[in-house]
């Protein structure tokens, strides 16, 4: 035996640590910059070799089960100390601000409201005023070692699923109805988020919910349990498109759903997952399941009667991250489903290299100076600027239903106000679901905008529940319009009536709302204008209010946020720049309930303006202004070859007094289509500013992708497309305050 000395024993494991640490390229003398995939002179393929071979399975299950999941269970992803490699939470949301994230944020208008907008431009500021935030409030997170819920800059945002029927309560999250527009808005998110520099992102987007989900949540089944059916049709010509689109631009994750789609979970469907995301739409970040989503593979969907299967299945299917609602996420059981030969080590070693990727792009293992994003910190939340465009952003998203020329208002002739309804001064519900935690005293309510306008107001919220309004105080509401010399009555859903989990019945406005506007114009003097103004996502049965000549005008605002009441005051007065409005609806506004097919049929028959087959309240691309546009001289080439683009140009003229933005759109239709098509399809949208008395000539173009049509593969085909150009969809009967302009052009093969 050789016997030593405790000191000759130190040194000796000192220099085999050493001689180790060397040999596998590690730390020596704890210089963490001697791990090469901390060395920012290599190629990201090199660091996640090193990274990733250095891993246990252990580890790398740890990090794969751990993607957060609601109030924190499931999160963060753990750290590694003999890495140095710190905690990360994954599950953070950007819909529009840093909602829910500890502290304050600014509040911009919920994603619906955003839509309809039409805008690009405004959907990139939004995005990146978001990505600022989120960025900077991660940044200081980090330095207080929080990683607590909502604290990463990871973001499960935006959410890109078709708004398919008016009683889903997550139809506010959404861009609406159509493929294209919602690709559009999807991209200008996703660029505005990341950023623009050519090394970091500012914040990862992340598209969700991987597909064929847009209701039911819980009315009338659960989403956990339910099938959707559809056909590969329906799937690739309207719920894929807005994904291929964020992919393209670069989103670093797409977020499986809760529901099957033709019998398969969708985060267990290797269909969706590995045929579509990864093959056809050349998804190369992960995958993450929305909380909870893996365990109801067992709970809600019996796809699979234990822990072990479920993990091994949704990972072999394409799923790299679990956000789970359990102390021990099912995605724990992926060591023993290793053992027992159900998914192989190779394969979670692949799933976990894009988690790594995406924090190395946001900069963890680099030198912060680097990293212009390091730089950012509270002190960029909640910015002049930032307020500013939430003012801007809800303006531009109010869309004029009705008027009939009492707006804009002057205020001069109105002396007492009358302001009624359960939105009047609830500061809660106009933020809608998903909001950002915004201070007290920035939220400014109906209430706090147009009472110092008036020389005397007199309020009644009439519903004494608030929204749900089935608790309603009639006398309240008959002495506040009694002398009144202009009313306002703010109705509306709130997400006490629509919101994640919280389908509606029906279309009716809630509780006894309807009978608080029938109390107003019954005791009101015919002479007197009534306002009505809505607070909602999904469209509500105002059919009677539309058609009632009391009611002077009608406006909605979706879920405005921050500065309701300060945008609703410009836009009423149009005392500021940019307040004619010229919102759009993003979804078709049935007349009638008969009109909506069972939310739970899939079929995109009778269901957006692309395939609606009745008469609608108002059709999607609506909108009234306070001024009037003329389009004129449509050119486009007689005919493209197939597979081309489609390049032209209008002109349009404002023929109002004010000077107004105006939402061009582009439409096209098949007119001898061999496979089933849709009526119309959007195919180009901008929205426009223009002077009293101008003209803008305004060019266009739309690839070939619009017009080709699903026949067991995508194909142009041969024929004569209609081509439209205006200020609203062709041939509706309710009509916005301009004209369509029409012609034709052939697709040849020759």
């Amino acid at each position: 035996m050789i016997k030593m000395s405790k000191r000759s024993l130190l040194l000796t494991i000192v220099l085999v640590i050493g001689v180790r640490d060397a040999v596998c390229g590690g730390k020596v003398n704890g210089d963490e910059d001697d791990y090469p995939f901390r060395d920012p002179n290599l190629s990201w393929d090199e660091r996640l070799d090193d990274l990733i071979k250095r891993l246990t399975l252990e580890e790398i299950v740890d990090q794969m089960s751990h993607g957060g999941g609601q109030n924190g269970f499931g999160g963060p992803g753990p750290a590694i100390p003999r890495l140095d490699i710190g905690a990360y939470q994954w599950d953070t949301q950007c819909l529009r601000g840093a909602v829910q994230a500890p502290g304050d944020a600014t509040g911009f208008p919920q994603a619906l409201g955003l839509a309809a907008s039409f805008s690009t431009d405004l959907l990139f500021r939004v995005a990146e005023a978001t990505g600022v935030e989120v960025r900077g409030k991660h940044n200081d997170f980090v330095k207080q070692g929080n990683y607590g819920w909502h604290t990463g800059a990871s973001c499960s945002s935006p959410v890109i699923n078709i708004m398919r029927d008016s009683r889903w309560g997550r139809n506010q999250e959404t861009y609406g109805e159509d493929p294209y527009l919602t690709s559009m808005l999807t991209a200008a998110f996703v660029k505005g988020l990341q950023g623009n520099d050519l090394r970091y992102v500012r914040a990862s987007a992340g598209c969700k919910h991987f597909d064929a989900y847009g209701g039911p949540d819980n009315n009338p089944v659960l989403r956990t349990s339910f099938d959707a059916v559809v056909s590969e049709r329906d799937l690739r010509m309207t719920f894929m498109p807005a994904f291929q689109a964020c992919l393209e631009v670069g989103a670093y994750s797409i977020m499986c759903s809760y529901n099957k789609v033709n019998g398969v979970p969708a985060c267990a469907n290797p269909e969706l997952l590995t045929c579509f995301a990864r093959n056809e739409m050349s998804l190369q970040g992960y995958v993450i399941s929305d909380a909870g989503a893996i365990e109801d593979l067992i709970s809600g969907h019996n796809y699979f009667n234990n822990s072990i299967d479920a993990a091994a299945g949704s990972v072999n299917a394409g799923c790299n991250l679990e956000k789970s609602n359990l102390n021990k996420p099912v995605f724990s059981y992926l060591v023993e489903a290793v053992k027992q030969g159900k998914v192989t080590e190779d394969t979670l070693r692949e799933r976990v290299r894009p988690l790594f990727y995406t924090r190395m792009r946001l900069g963890e293992f680099d030198p912060p100076e680097m990293n212009p994003y390091s730089k950012l910190s509270n002190a960029d939340v909640e910015t002049p600027e930032h307020k500013a465009l939430a003012l801007e952003a809800a303006m531009k998203s109010f869309v004029l239903l009705k008027n009939n020329g009492v707006l804009p208002l002057n205020p001069t002739k109105y002396g007492i106000w009358g302001l009624v309804g359960p939105f009047v001064d609830n500061a809660t519900q106009l933020l809608g679901d998903y909001a950002p935690n915004i201070p007290d005293g920035e939220i400014v309510t109906p209430l706090k905008g147009l009472e110092p306008v008036a020389d005397v107001s007199i309020v009644a919220h009439g519903c004494e529940d608030g929204t749900l309004c089935a608790h309603y105080n009639a006398p309240s509401v008959q002495v506040a319009v009694a002398d009144s010399d202009i009313i306002f009555v703010f109705l509306g859903t709130g997400q006490a009536v629509e919101s994640e989990g919280n389908d509606r019945p029906n279309t009716d406005l809630p509780g006894q709302q309807r009978q608080l506007l029938q109390d107003v114009i019954n005791n009101t003097d015919p002479s007197k204008p009534i306002i009505l103004v809505l607070f909602n996502a999904g469209p509500i049965n105002i059919s009677f209010a539309d058609q009632e000549p009391r009611v002077s005008a009608i406006l909605e605002c979706f879920f405005p946020a921050q500065v309701t009441g300060d945008a609703l005051r410009h836009v009423l007065l149009n005392d500021v720049t940019g307040a004619v409005p010229a919102g759009r609806l993003p979804y078709t506004w049935p007349l009638l309930a008969s009109q909506l097919p069972p939310m739970t049929d899939y079929s995109m028959q009778r269901r957006t303006y692309r395939y609606f087959d009745g008469e609608p309240l108002y059709p999607f691309g609506y909108g009234l202004s306070y001024t009037t546009f003329q389009y004129s001289d449509l050119k486009h080439p007689e005919s493209i070859v197939g597979g081309f683009p489609l390049h032209g140009s209008f002109a349009v003229t404002n023929t109002g007094t004010l000077d107004a933005d105006e939402v061009g759109q582009v439409y096209i239709s098949w007119k001898n289509a061999t496979v089933p098509a849709p009526t119309f399809q959007l195919v180009w949208v901008k929205r426009l500013t223009i002077e009293s008395g101008k003209t803008l000539q305004v060019a266009f173009d739309f690839d070939a992708t619009f017009m080709q049509l699903w026949d067991g593969g995508f194909r142009v085909e041969a024929g004569v497309m209609g081509i439209f150009c205006g200020g609203q969809q062709p041939n509706q009967k309710r009509t916005a305050p301009s004209n369509v302009i029409a012609s034709t052009f052939n697709i040849t093969w020759t």
